[in-house]
């Protein structure tokens, strides 16, 4: 299998260090120290990030080298787009970092009105299409008005800018997941076949080797089952010898809450990702668990969070993802060290710092103070939409062909938990559910 080319540019180790004087001179007054300091982080072509940004106080001290802030993802069109010559509408592609201090709108009441300290910017140049790791800037730079201007030192911003291949198998479903489709792999224009996908809605067998796994009763048909009840989805991955090499399956059923029609937090759906089991034949490893289920609001979401399960007999499992997917639009599932979790709860707005494997099946590597980036991503469609799922991994995480089916198994529970947590369409009392 041959990767596609990817650069990750990263933001990281962010300090900020304001001069007395300078602070003596900010509207805030006393506030501006205690205030909260952030920065939107912007590229063209891409969302802007923000991050919250330290200030330091001794002048000896250097923010940490390994914290990184903020991520972007440059392919080849990316890289080809910010590096086209600049123009009078169009000028030449930069970083920029700006820097605040204060909360957005928070200025109404006794709140401290969020006001900008200054600008970091970087011009993308040759460097960046090198696909070679370089450092673009690491140490500190004054930001905003300087000393010779108003005769008093200003802030300084401490940033580390760096530039890694990052390298990427791409793989798509040629169909959607319930037609069983062909899984290729993409490389430009050219499509490989990698795998098949065999996707069933019966109840397992006694005699398939998932039936391990199932429990429930079998006293009631499919059709029936379906109208209060998601269940029996199975979706196993073939290499092209035909041998089964992963599977996913639904070991709880995705059923609507007391007073509801529809998958609330409280009972999500779950799904076992497995693999064969290298020392029993015919028999399956259990890998990673995806719990699914809806959130309600203006815009109803999909809530896909993942767990890594361990190997030994304690039964342990650890957070790897908890994404939100727009239940109409789609969106993307993704596992991601940098990114955390940006799709963050509605509710809440918390992120929530993940680990990430060295490969689909090393969990003994895993902990979460290991920094390693991007690990896959799996773009789906909305509900009711065909669903062809893109699936990107990053090449430092595949060994073998088995490492891939995986987390095709992943993708696979990932975009059929799509339909599963569509509501069922039963006459309730809007007033009686929650989604908490």
């Amino acid at each position: 299998m041959d990767p596609q080319a990817f650069i990750r540019l990263s933001i990281g180790s962010l300090g900020l260090r304001i001069p007395g004087p300078a602070l003596n001179a900010a509207k805030s007054g006393i506030h501006a120290v205690s205030s909260p300091c952030s920065c939107e982080i912007r590229l063209r072509g891409f969302p802007v990030q923000t991050s919250a940004v330290p200030l330091v106080s001794s002048p000896e001290a250097t923010p940490d080298s390994h914290s990184i802030a903020s991520s972007f993802y440059l392919e080849e069109s990316d890289l080809k787009a910010l590096l086209a010559p600049g123009c009078f509408y169009t000028p030449q592609a930069c970083l920029e970092i700006v820097v605040f201090t204060g909360r957005k709108g928070s200025h109404c009441g006794g709140g401290v009105k969020r006001q900008q300290i200054g600008t970091f910017r970087l011009e993308v140049g040759p460097e960046w299409g090198e696909k070679k790791p370089v450092i673009l800037f690491n140490g500190w730079i004054g930001i905003g008005k300087n000393k010779q201007e108003t005769g008093k030192p200003g802030a300084e911003l401490h940033l580390r800018v760096k530039l890694d291949p990052d390298p990427r198998y791409v793989f798509q479903f040629e169909d959607v997941t319930t037609s069983s489709p062909q899984i290729v792999q993409l490389q430009g224009t050219i499509k490989q076949p990698i795998f098949s996908c065999k996707f069933s809605r019966d109840r397992v067998s006694q005699v398939d080797p998932l039936s391990n796994y199932w429990s429930g009763s079998a006293d009631i048909s499919d059709q029936e089952a379906e109208r209060r009840e998601r269940k029996g989805w199975k979706v196993k991955i073939h290499d092209l010898s035909g041998s089964a090499v992963a599977a996913a399956f639904i070991t709880t059923p995705f059923v609507p809450s007391t007073g509801c029609d529809w998958v609330a937090r409280s009972n999500p759906g779950a799904w076992l990702i497995v693999r064969p089991d290298a020392c029993r034949p015919e028999s399956w490893q259990p890998w990673g668990k995806l719990e699914a289920w809806r959130e309600r609001g203006f815009r109803d979401s999909i809530c896909c969070r993942f767990h890594l399960l361990s190997e030994g007999q304690d039964g342990g499992k650890l957070l790897m993802s908890e994404i939100f997917i727009n239940a109409e639009k789609g969106g993307e599932f993704f596992i991601d060290t940098d990114r955390q979790v940006r799709s963050a709860s509605p509710a809440t707005g918390t992120m929530t710092p993940i680990p990430s494997p060295q490969s689909s099946g090393d969990f003994a590597g895993l902990a979460p103070a290991v920094v390693v980036g991007f690990v896959m991503s799996c773009r789906v469609q909305g509900e009711g939409k065909s669903s062809k799922p893109l699936v990107q991994l990053a090449m430092r995480h595949v060994t073998c062909v088995e490492d891939a089916a995986i987390f095709m198994a992943l993708a696979a529970a990932v975009d059929l938990s799509i339909e599963a947590c569509r509501p069922f369409r039963r006459k309730f009392r809007r007033g009686n559910c929650h989604s908490l």
